[in-house]
């Protein structure tokens, strides 16, 4: 995603395949916008959505 000078996370294009592209390189988790989370998931992948650059801080804690 892009972050924005207010520290909001902002959705890309193509985040679904970018997922899975990830996976296929042996990812096993990523941090992405909220509105980039696949419905479905990605197999072998854990996703976690956030909104603020504080929750994807957090989240890697």
């Amino acid at each position: 995603g892009e972050v924005g000078l207010s520290g909001e996370i902002r959705p890309v294009p193509s985040g679904q395949e970018r997922l899975r592209e990830a996976a296929k390189h042996g990812f096993t988790k990523a941090i992405v916008p909220l509105a980039n989370v696949p419905k479905g998931g990605v197999k072998g992948m854990e996703i976690v959505g956030v909104k603020k650059l504080a929750e994807a801080i957090e989240a890697v804690r």
